[in-house]
């Protein structure tokens, strides 16, 4: 399945947040001081809230009992022999209205308690909606006559004139109390509605001072962190930009030192270890220099007496018939040892050059396929003299790279005589050659079935004099630069020289080139890991 694309504005803010401590450390501070400042404020809020409620409540409570005595008192003074229930009612609400109306509350008198009768029916301030102002709960509690005084919270609705607007709603407070009325003896409720309109505005008030301080402070927190963190994040940067430059050999580089704080303690010792390696590299680069020269003057002064030596060897080689036997096998050891000692200052000779890096190509159209045959050839008498049999898989394809002939074949010479070395006689064939190519590149594979690779020997095996197995003798005379070589003529192409192997399975050696030298390489057109090794657990073929 097709992973979705993601926008290339996201890629950028993604690196950047990865890349950037200081913005990461911002961010982080950003979070955690919003979540402070939320739960404080919320703290804050909900103090205010209950604060301003409690005293509200305090206030109401103790203005709806004066006015509760009030009522009491007036009642007291009302003549017995005053039989009419709605007048009386009137009488003693309409004060109660006239002063909620200047003091901001509003009345309802209802009853009796203990009777049903409709609450449509009570004496109440103008456009109040008493089934959605006085909550039901409060009703059930002052229906029981002898009831103390209760209070709660509610919504105080009000209703326009007829046709005029919808209701409105206030939070309020209820107060209600029991009123006994001479005319019938019976227990009224009077209930007194104390609008929270204030309270709200002053709580709205409170949590835009909070909001906009909160802002505020997150807003200075953020450029404080900003500050704090440019001073440190600063002087980390250019140690990396001054740690790139050391890394693309501009080794005089150095970071500019200012105070004494640990900031600038951190910069000298960095100077310091970057002087020290500095030198450190300058002896090592010169020691390479003066070994360089000394491989290239050695082998270059070996040539003469290595000639006359050749010519003494060859006299006796090719008198040998007329010796005795002991003395015709020294001659012939003689000149086994003097090809090999010959080729090895060849081999010298060449690494020299590759380490002065005055190693040329001589480019050319090649198809591996004829390289590959010729090789064969050239080795089938070793690799019969071993009893290994050499195959070549799909050589009838064209194989083309544009490369330099003559080291291209000392490579795959080398893949082939370093297999011969390391095959096994009983398995046939010892030696599978694969070749392939693409639109991009060419390879070669060559496999052996020997005793293989143990882990993390693919990457030595290229190593100079390296062996995997020490005690092992070098049946083809090499002089143990042959894959150093190798690797170095592939790279002089732009190409890669890879090895593969495991224990008791063998190995295969794959050298992959550029169909131009013009061309990057991307990807090999044969496998490195062979089609017919057993596959890891868990891994997928190497490309």
């Amino acid at each position: 399945m097709r992973r979705p694309r993601v926008p290339a504005g996201v890629r950028r803010a993604l690196t950047f947040w990865r890349r950037s401590v200081q913005a990461r450390v911002v961010a982080s501070t950003l979070v955690l001081s919003a979540v402070v400042i939320t739960a404080v404020g919320w703290f804050l809020l909900q103090q205010t809230r209950d604060g301003l409620l409690s005293n509200r409540v305090d206030a109401v409570v103790s203005e709806a009992s004066g006015e509760t005595n009030e009522a009491e008192l007036r009642l007291e003074a009302t003549l017995r022999t005053e039989v009419d229930i709605t007048r009386q009612v009137q009488d003693l609400a309409r004060p109660i209205i006239s002063r909620g109306e200047t003091r901001g509350f509003r009345v309802v008198l209802a009853g009796p308690v203990d009777a049903e009768v409709p609450l449509a029916n009570a004496d109440f301030s103008t456009g109040l909606d008493l089934e959605a102002s006085i909550p039901s709960s409060l009703e059930e509690r002052l229906a029981t006559v002898g009831s103390n005084p209760a209070w709660t919270y509610t919504s105080i609705v009000t209703r326009g004139a007829e046709g005029e607007g919808s209701p409105a709603s206030v939070p309020g407070i209820v107060v209600g109390s029991q009123i006994r009325l001479p005319a019938d003896g019976n227990t009224y409720a009077l209930y007194l509605l104390f609008p929270l309109d204030e309270q709200a505005e002053t709580l709205s008030l409170v949590t835009q001072a909070l909001l906009t301080a909160a802002v505020l402070l997150l807003v200075l927190v953020a450029g404080i962190t900003w500050l704090v963190t440019r001073q440190v994040v600063t002087p980390v940067r250019m140690a990396r930009q001054v740690a790139e430059r050391l890394a693309a050999g501009r080794l005089q580089e150095r970071l500019r030192v200012t105070g004494e704080d640990d900031l600038a303690r951190l910069a000298m010792s960095f100077n310091q270890m970057a002087t020290n390696l500095q030198r450190q590299i300058r002896q090592l680069e010169e020691l390479s220099r003066v070994q360089r020269r000394f491989v290239s003057d050695v082998s270059h002064e070996l040539r003469t007496p290595l000639t006359t030596v050749r010519m003494a060897g060859d006299v006796l080689h090719d008198a040998r018939g007329d010796f005795d036997p002991v003395t015709s096998r020294a001659a012939e050891l003689l000149q086994h040892e003097l090809d090999r000692f010959e080729t090895l200052l060849g081999d010298l000779l060449e690494i020299s050059r590759f380490d002065a890096g005055a190693a040329q190509l001589d480019l050319e159209d090649v198809n591996l396929g004829d390289v590959v045959r010729r090789v064969v050839d050239s080795t089938r008498p070793l690799a019969e003299q071993r009893g290994v049999r050499i195959a070549i898989a799909d050589g009838t394809q064209p194989c083309l790279a544009e490369a330099d002939v003559r080291r291209v074949e000392r490579i795959v010479r080398n893949l082939v005589t370093n297999a011969i070395d390391h095959a096994d006689p009983d398995h046939d064939p010892g030696i599978v050659i694969t070749l392939g190519s693409s639109a991009t590149a060419s390879a070669v594979a060559v496999r052996d079935y020997g005793v293989g690779l143990q882990p993390g020997e693919s990457a030595m095996v290229f190593n100079r004099f390296w062996r995997a197995d020490p005690a092992r003798a070098r049946t083809s005379g090499g002089t143990g630069l042959g894959l150093a070589i190798a690797v170095e003529d592939t790279h002089l192409h732009g190409g890669w020289l890879q090895a593969w192997g495991r224990p008791g399975e063998g190995a295969q050696f794959r050298l992959t080139l550029p169909r131009r030298t013009s061309l990057t390489l991307r990807r090999s057109p044969l496998s490195l890991e062979p089609t017919d090794a057993p596959a890891a657990p868990g891994r997928e073929p190497v490309r």
